[in-house]
Order: structure tokens, then sequence, then C-alpha cells
């Protein structure tokens, strides 16, 4: 099996993480925003803006369950319909709930998350706008602004920002004081997105997964990418083979990080998919070479 197409089954499990909160929990960002906080850590968070002609949500969660809880959660603030879904990425955790928190609802994605759904199963996305850049949308009063980062978590992802609540939705861009577990994207592109999320008038942060945040837990998880970064890129350029840079990794200024050995979310995982990207690189540049 080869190593991305190992990662992105990986990935599809990567955060079926094994702490549970007691139960979910919906806070609310702002005048008509909320995060709701899932009580399962395998099924994404999800974010919700309210209005009276209809109802924005950011991810879904795993499956139906989970699309069943979180819609009570929406019921339980307002009756209006679900009119669009975002879905952050193409894992299943972020999308698994859409026919069931809005059987009607635009999908919104990027186009690579698209051609994966519809790979896998077309009738999945019967009606999909695809956001090649970026797209601003009106939902009753509030501004939104879906965004494609470029490759960074995936090949794929978009980030959701409502300015007006200085609210981030990042998908698995960010995961609170967590390792990640790494598709085939980008991360030095991945770290780049941080930066820019960063530069924007934020308050709130929601991540994929585990509670939300502020800014500074953000800015340490992008920190925390950039000292893999630097120390997997110099063990590379010294000519370290794969096993010696997961034996030499060594980041105790993030050791309150949770890390999952059994979904390749630790850093020495990091450290591999980090590696893996530099050698497909090297290839490239000697194939253009040639």
């Amino acid at each position: 099996m080869t190593f991305y197409l190992r990662r992105s089954l990986v990935s599809v499990l990567a955060l079926v993480f094994l702490s549970v909160p007691a139960s979910a929990y919906v806070q609310k960002l702002g005048p008509d925003l909320y995060a709701y906080i899932s009580e399962d850590d395998s099924s994404a968070n999800s974010t919700f803006l309210i209005s009276d002609k209809g109802i924005l949500v950011v991810d879904t969660g795993l499956n139906a369950e989970q699309g069943r809880k979180l819609l009570a959660e929406i019921r339980k603030i307002s009756a209006a319909p679900v009119r669009w879904i975002v879905n952050t990425h193409y894992h299943q955790d972020h999308r698994g709930g859409n026919s069931i928190v809005g059987p009607d609802a635009t999908i919104i994605s990027s186009a690579y998350t698209r051609e994966r759904v519809v790979q896998s199963d077309p009738a999945q996305y019967p009606i999909n706008v695809v956001v090649h850049g970026q797209i601003r949308l009106y939902v009753g009063e509030h501004q939104v602004l879906i965004y494609e980062p470029g490759p960074a978590h995936t090949l794929g992802d978009l980030v959701v920002y409502f300015p007006d609540e200085q609210t981030i939705a990042t998908g698995d861009l960010f995961l609170t004081n967590s390792c990640p577990a790494m598709d085939e994207g980008d991360m030095e592109n991945w770290i780049r997105a941080l930066d820019h999320m960063l530069t924007l008038p934020v308050a709130h942060v929601v991540p994929g997964h585990f509670e939300a945040a502020t800014p500074a837990e953000l800015k340490r998880f992008r920190d925390y990418l950039a000292a893999l970064r630097d120390q997997v890129a110099t063990m590379y350029r010294d000519g370290l083979s794969l096993q010696q840079v997961k034996q030499r990794i060594s980041l105790p200024q993030f050791k309150s990080f949770r890390q999952f050995p059994k979904y390749e979310a630790t850093f020495a995982d990091n450290a591999e998919a980090y590696y893996r990207q530099l050698q497909h690189r090297t290839k490239e540049k000697l194939g253009r070479a040639h």
C-alpha cells in the first residue's frame, strides 16, 4: 500500500480519539452564532449561524446519529431550515450528518472534497457549490467568508470566517492542544494558512475537535508545526534516515499536547508525514532537472 493511500485510509479514522467528554455542549460565540462541541471525539465539532430565513452549518459530524444530536441542539434555538452546509474537508467525521442536518441544504465544499466524496457516493452532494478562492455569503445580516487556504491538512480544505462575530471555524487545520493526524496535504502551506488566520480579527476559534479556543491556542498549534518543520528539515538536509528522524524529534515544550499512537497522531508520526513530503519534493525537483 502506498504511503499516501495508507495516510488517506488512516485519516478517515485518525480522529477517533479515546477521551470522551460527559456530553456535547453548545457555546454561544456571538449574536446568532454558536459552536457545537461534540461529546464524541471521533465526530467533528460544528458551528452554526442562525437567521430567520435560514441556517448555515459548518461540518455535521460522523454519521446520522451525530447529525441528529447536532440538529436537536440547533432546534432548541431555531426552527428555521438549514439552507447551507459547509464541509471543511472530505473526511467522514465532518460530513457524515449532512443528510440529517440539512437534507435540502446546499453543500459548500472545495473542488477536491467534492471529487473525493462523489467518487465514493455521488448521491451525497445533490446540490453542491464549489469554492475556488473564496466566496462571501450573507446569512440574515451576518457576513460569512468561506475560503481555500491551499493544500494543508488535506489537498482541499476550507476555512469559514465570521467577521462580525470575530470567529473562525478551522476544520482540522487546528486541534486544541493536540497533535493532528496528517493527510497528504502540505505542512509548510498549513503553517502559512495558520499565520493568515492569526492576522484576522479573531476572538473565538472553533477547532475540528476538542474544546473551543482563542488565538493563543491557535498560535501554539502553529508554533508546534513550525518547530516540527524546522527540526525535520534540518535532519533531512543532514541526510538522516526517516527512522533516525522519528527517534530524534524532540519537542518537550509541547509535551502537554494529546498524542494518539493508534491513529498516527504523534510527534513521530507528524515528523514522518513531513519527511515524506520533503522526499516527494526532492523527487519532483530531480525529475524536472532531467
